[in-house]
């Protein structure tokens, strides 16, 4: 293959991990709150969603990717868009 052409394609390996992921098959509502839910009913809901993310085989992964892309919503890779933002702001300050 000529350079310029393995350039301009897409690296499977950087997304292969997805294919293992349990969130796969399930419905994606799991990992994102509805924007008005708070309190005890939105921390069930991270609860719920963290649960799948523990038992995941790439969920380091999935964590890698959401705070390489900073994904503003939801929970990916066991952590909470909160989480997320905590952690980035702690590799910022040190």
């Amino acid at each position: 293959m000529i350079e310029s052409e393995a350039s301009s394609n897409p690296v499977v390996e950087r997304w292969d991990w997805q294919l293992r992921a349990l969130c796969r098959d399930i419905d994606c509502a799991i990992f994102f709150a509805a924007d008005n839910e708070r309190g005890a009913r939105r921390a069930m809901h991270e609860r719920t969603a963290k649960a799948v993310c523990a038992r995941c085989p790439v969920v380091v992964d999935c964590r890698r990717h959401a705070l390489r892309a900073r994904e503003p919503f939801g929970v990916w890779g066991g952590m909470t868009a909160a989480e997320r933002r905590t952690k980035l702001a702690q590799r910022v300050a040190v």
